[in-house]
């Protein structure tokens, strides 16, 4: 029975893995998926506004805050510090402000938006970027 082979397809370097047609990113957003976790701890959190179970979700909004404000810091994104600082000593579970109300669901909302923005804007130029070895863009 004959065996079937395959062609070289084009663009391949024989025996090369995806590293010709799948290119590398030039920047790397590593504030992206903080961010976005951030945001829906906050748009689901804001069910739980008013009761005991909101203290985890203030533990997760402050702690994620830290995380993208030190993602800013190392991608010198200086402008996003002093508000991810704000959003942590806001939602800070150890000595929480009592807000309530229509203000404090806006917050959530707010705080939720900002969260996505800093993934979004928040970048770092790729230091294993293969194709600037060869000299693509």
């Amino acid at each position: 029975m004959p065996t079937r082979s395959t062609p070289d397809r084009p663009g391949s370097k024989g025996g090369r893995s995806g590293a010709a047609r799948y290119p590398d990113a030039p920047w790397r957003r590593f504030a992206l998926a903080p961010g976005i976790i951030a945001a829906l701890v906050l748009i689901a959190g804001s069910l739980l506004v008013g009761t005991d179970g909101f203290t985890w979700i203030r533990y997760a909004a402050a702690i994620l805050a830290l995380i993208v404000g030190w993602f800013a810091l190392q991608a010198k994104h200086w402008w996003w510090i002093p508000v991810m600082l704000a959003i942590a000593v806001i939602w800070n579970p150890v000595y929480p402000f009592a807000f309530t109300g229509q203000l404090w669901m806006g917050a959530q909302y707010l705080a939720a938006i900002v969260f996505i923005a800093a993934g979004l804007t928040i970048r770092v130029r790729n230091a294993e970027d293969r194709n600037a070895a060869r000299g693509r863009k």
